[in-house]
């Protein structure tokens, strides 16, 4: 397989860690139900092409996000106990309680930095939102469950416009008070460029955040993610939302197309010498079976470039 000359630049981080969220964020949005065995070998694949975090599924009402409303079928056939993180999203305090009786020991919360996003995604207003996660978020964490917290619209909403970045410092600072171990700077509709990547980051900063806490998660719309992803490494943020194939959008804004595309991001982290312990082959042969079963052309460069 080709693979990219390494060219080291010292000023970057040495190592990465690549959050997936394919089987969650990425299958989320297809119309056709993935059959919960398909669902189940997807994160085995995954897994075993060395993805460090398989973020699984979501335990949100099926009346929402029908395809999730196996989470607790597909749960079961996972590992959990194995040495893989295979964190679910809870939407609620009902969320929690099924992921408890699941066994499930990695969750993940989802808020808006926006007023309107909340209330299409959660039906909630900003500030509710956040007291709604309170109880989960200490509930979680009573019960030693590790807590990642996702934060959409952070760089712009399809409703209300650009975001203000102290509105998503003050909405992400919260969260983290709260009790969460991550904060996942969404970049919902792909609008961000690479200096507001970097303003983002540096305002966390100023604000007492460590960049070890926080983890981006850009989407591609135009065209924009990879870059945003290397700007970001300038500021030495260490971890990176992806999807493999470049599967995904988002149900509640429709200008939301595919996820970063874990083989993209791999294969620029090769070229640059940064470790992140995934097979790259592996990985571009499991984006090709699940593009062939959803009967859809990877979104992936590097999928269709290299398959």
């Amino acid at each position: 397989m080709i693979r990219p000359t390494t060219v080291r630049d010292e000023s970057l981080p040495g190592a990465v860690t690549i959050y997936e969220v394919g089987p969650r964020d990425g299958l989320q949005n297809e119309k056709a139900v993935v059959p919960v065995e398909v669902k189940a070998e997807f994160i085995g694949r995954l897994v075993a092409a060395g993805l460090p975090v398989v973020e699984a599924t979501s335990f949100v009402h099926p009346r929402w996000v029908p395809q999730l409303a196996d989470a607790a079928e597909l749960v079961a056939r996972l590992p959990l106990d194995g040495p893989t993180p295979l964190p679910v999203l809870v939407p609620n305090e009902r969320g929690l309680d099924r992921a408890l009786a699941a066994g499930v020991r990695h969750v993940a919360i989802f808020a808006s930095a926006t007023e309107t996003f909340a209330r299409k995604n959660l039906n909630s207003t900003l500030d509710d939102q956040l007291a709604m996660f309170e109880p989960v978020v200490a509930r979680a964490r009573a019960a030693g469950l590790d807590v990642r917290a996702y934060v959409s619209m952070c760089f712009g909403d399809p409703w209300e416009g650009a975001v203000a970045t102290e509105q998503v410092v003050s909405v992400g600072r919260r969260l983290l008070d709260l009790g969460a171990s991550q904060l996942s700077l969404g970049d919902t509709i792909g609008v961000g460029t690479a200096e507001h990547v970097q303003a983002l980051v540096r305002a966390f900063g100023e604000a007492g955040t460590d960049v070890g806490s926080l983890a981006m998660h850009f989407h591609d719309t135009y065209g924009q993610a990879l870059a945003n992803a290397y700007a970001a490494l300038q500021v030495g943020v260490t971890t990176f939302d992806a999807s493999a194939g470049g599967l995904g959008g988002c149900p509640y804004a429709e200008s939301a197309t595919g996820n970063l595309a874990t083989e993209d991001l791999v294969w620029m982290l090769d070229g640059l010498g940064i470790e992140h312990g995934v097979d790259l082959p592996s990985l571009v042969a499991t984006s090709v079976w699940m593009a062939e079963i959803l009967a859809k052309e990877p979104a992936s460069a590097v999928v269709r470039a290299l398959r």
